[in-house]
């Protein structure tokens, strides 16, 4: 019975978070931009991800390949579940630091966000 009882209140201290910059358990708004990318840097609090982009460079008449670092607030509840290397997906929100602006929202499928940017990518120039 007690081994019932010390189970429920693990899975209930994983589920509860203090932090007040968790998308699920703490009160601060996501809006604007969302990006992909892998984990390159780990903190305590922070993370750092890394994307690449195309960027068309008008004097050569080519694209070129430009990589972005951003910084993102870690939520204590996600802290266990994102490592080095992951593909995950931020959001903006209100600058929380003078360097981070994005919170961590969760894990990410490779193929799935790939496809979907993809398809908004051809809606619009279409």
């Amino acid at each position: 019975m007690a081994e019932k009882e010390q189970k429920t209140n693990i899975e209930t201290e994983q589920t509860v978070c203090n932090d007040f910059a968790c998308p699920r358990h703490g009160n601060i708004s996501l809006r604007g931009r969302s990006f992909y990318g892998n984990v390159i840097r780990k903190f305590p609090k922070r993370i750092v991800i890394e994307f690449e982009r195309t960027v068309y460079v008008q004097k050569y008449e080519r694209f070129a390949k430009r990589k972005t670092k951003l910084h993102a607030r870690l939520p204590d509840c996600m802290q266990k579940d994102i490592e080095m290397g992951d593909y995950i997906e931020i959001k903006e929100c209100r600058p929380i630091s003078k360097i981070i602006h994005f919170i961590v929202v969760g894990k990410a499928q490779r193929e799935k966000t790939e496809n979907a940017i993809e398809n908004k990518l051809k809606g619009k120039k279409q």
